[in-house]
């Protein structure tokens, strides 16, 4: 079989690439090889044990890519012939291209803890068949033990407590969602958490999973040392890069065994690209390699390599990825883009912090409003905007998403105070009193 392009992995980063691929170059031959047919949607995942009410529910849909005549291959690849622009699959198809994009993705970070091997011990591992497994194991058990409380973590619990299971969070690190918020935004989750009855063990860790042939329970050290009794554990404490495939073909990985790319996801082989969570992350800000995995950010890559994979079509470099996250548990919705005050202090910025809170509708009083707390991080010497982080109802998914275009374009805090902002009385907070003005003219006040 030949090809024009490759593109190898299922997921967001792949679907995009392949799609804006055919958009920009419509006559040339795109083939996507995915290892199963029914690929989920990484984010999905914590939503399937009730929001989604079945697994099926979190497929991406392989009809768009279809309809635009993409040809999918449901196999493994195995091999990278590299001289030969050639791959080898599990089914000992050989697939020539002209250009390959690696969309490989990430694999499960697997800790060493005693008794990890028991029956009922799950990885987040984002395949169809392992989601299946672990969604009817919890649906035959009471007492669940979650270790991680990253993102994944936080919402797998808050998504087994609506199904009246009793489950705990156990994290290492002194707050939940640390590497994403301050502390008083982890402070808000946690306390949300706790009082919707869910368990929450941070400054703690998971010393030993006991159990005969199946987990029976799971001892725990450090601020809170004890035995809980748990029927089944759910290990999610982060993802590494899926590279063996580009190791294999000799494809320079970085550091943290991300393959390297340039701005236009290009790596050390010429015509091979790399997008998504397999691809060498950098921060937008320092430069330096960063272990944050994101669809978004996997989506972003993918419309650079899609675009430019045979010429350069759009001009804008891959700068870094700024981290832009979002979340909605026990009804809180938290979101944040860039840097916070604890990582700006880490990386040695000069920085000024400002903060507000308004209702999110105007008047406050209607029905549905919700406070809206909003920490915006600036440049001393610049006045660019850093870092914000929001926390309040559903729509700060969306204005995370303004504050991520305002750091990407170094935006300042004087134009962030004379930001032109649609209202409505309905949809937003009131234009005299927009949480994410006031707190920049808070930091302005410290400049």
């Amino acid at each position: 079989m030949k090809s024009d392009v490759l593109i190898v992995g299922g997921g967001p980063a792949g679907a995009v690439a392949a799609l804006t691929v055919k958009k920009n170059y419509s006559k040339k031959k795109v083939v996507q090889v995915k290892e199963d047919e029914n690929c989920l949607i990484p984010c999905g995942i914590p939503y399937v044990f009730e929001t989604l009410q079945s697994v099926e529910n979190d497929c991406m849909p392989n009809k768009p890519l279809e309809k635009k005549g993409i040809e999918l291959v449901f196999e493994c690849v195995e091999r990278i012939d590299v001289k030969g622009k050639r791959v080898l699959t599990s089914g000992k198809k050989e697939i020539e291209y002209d250009k390959l994009v690696l969309a490989t993705g990430s694999v499960a970070i697997k800790p060493q803890i005693k008794g990890i091997e028991l029956n009922n011990v799950f990885f987040v591992e984002k395949n169809m068949q392992n989601i299946k497994n672990l969604k009817n194991a919890a649906n035959k058990v009471e007492d669940i033990a979650i270790v991680g409380g990253g993102f994944i973590g936080v919402e797998i619990a808050d998504e087994l407590r609506k199904i009246k299971k009793n489950v705990s969070i156990i994290e290492a690190a002194s707050s939940l969602l640390q590497q994403a918020f301050d502390k008083e935004f982890c402070k808000a989750v946690e306390q949300r958490l706790k009082k919707s009855g869910i368990k929450v063990y941070t400054g703690t860790i998971a010393k030993e999973i006991t159990g005969s042939q199946r987990v029976e329970g799971i001892k725990l050290s450090g601020k809170q040392s004890k035995t809980l009794k748990s029927e089944l554990v759910i290990v999610c404490v982060g993802a590494k890069p899926n590279t063996s495939l580009a190791e294999k073909a000799g494809i320079e990985l970085g550091t943290e065994k991300g393959i390297v790319v340039d701005e236009y996801m290009r790596t050390s082989e010429k015509d091979i690209f790399a997008i998504g969570d397999c691809a060498e992350k950098k921060s937008f800000f320092t430069r330096q390699v960063s272990n944050i995995m994101l669809a978004s950010t996997a989506a972003s890559e993918a419309r650079i390599a899609g675009n430019n994979i045979f010429k350069f079509r759009v001009i804008r470099q891959n700068k870094g990825t700024i981290a832009i996250f979002s979340t909605f548990v026990a009804g809180l919705g938290l979101a944040a883009a860039g840097l916070t005050e604890t990582e700006a202090k880490r990386q040695c910025f000069e920085y000024v912090a400002g903060e507000a809170e308004a209702k999110d509708m105007h008047p406050g009083c209607l029905p549905g409003s919700s406070n809206l707390r909003i920490k915006m991080i600036f440049s001393r010497d610049s006045g660019v905007l850093l870092g914000c982080q929001a926390m309040g109802g559903k729509d700060v998914g969306e204005l995370i998403n303004l504050a991520g275009f305002a750091i990407q374009n170094n935006a300042t805090v004087s134009e962030i105070i004379t930001l032109q902002i649609g209202t409505h009385p309905l949809l937003t907070p009131a234009p005299t009193n927009h949480p994410f003005v006031l707190a920049a003219e808070a930091a302005m006040a410290k400049l």
